[in-house]
């Protein structure tokens, strides 16, 4: 078989590199389409799949707007993750910058995501919730870990309970960002930082 020829043979994909194949698409799409008017036939077109074996993996749509919040979430999770050694003031605004940009580039799914949420839809509030209990952990064992706050850590029931009100806090500002768009991503970078900053001194 000529080399050209057998560059075109396409690899059978294994059942987790398809997968992942198909939450791309959906995250690609849901970023750049409000929820309704994205269709499972897209999704299914660009990966060069059937619809059926898209329900195959996802039973419905929102169950697969689910998966590609929570595969989004894990990897904004990766992506603001602390430097070990590193002080939380020299990190918070890098995470923010980094947080706020994936915010700004996926408006509209996370605008989705919040609204699911919001309405009580049971598959995305499990995401969230796990989302938002991923992030307050990260950012507790931040603070913990660093010289600063980590004595703050004695009441360690309010620092928590701080640290949730901020990311709710961060959400709520984000949202109205996105509605409004008068600030400037540095300019809501350092509210939330300042926010942060000020709950837990």
């Amino acid at each position: 078989m000529p080399a050209n020829q057998g560059e075109r043979v396409r690899r059978r994909l294994s059942t987790e590199e398809r997968r992942e194949q198909l939450l791309s698409v959906g995250a690609s799409l849901f970023s750049e389409s409000p929820y309704d008017e994205v269709w499972i036939e897209q999704v299914a077109e660009i990966a060069g799949v059937s619809r059926g074996l898209l329900y195959h993996y996802f039973p419905t749509k929102r169950d697969f707007f689910a998966a590609v919040v929570e595969r989004e979430s894990e990897r904004m999770l990766r992506m603001t993750a602390a430097v070990p050694g590193v002080p939380v003031r020299e990190q918070l605004s890098t995470g923010l910058d980094t947080y706020l940009g994936y915010v700004q580039a996926h408006a509209h799914g996370f605008r989705a995501f919040h609204r699911a949420d919001a309405a009580g839809d049971q598959a995305v509030r499990r995401v969230y919730q796990r989302a938002l209990a991923a992030q307050e952990q990260q950012i507790l064992a931040a603070l913990a870990a660093d010289p600063e706050f980590g004595p703050v850590f004695e009441s360690a029931p309010q620092v928590r309970l701080a640290v949730r009100g901020w990311l709710a806090f961060t959400t709520a500002v984000c949202l109205e960002w996105l509605r409004d768009g008068e600030l400037t991503l540095e300019q809501v970078r350092d509210l939330c930082a300042r926010a942060l900053l000020g709950v837990i001194a």
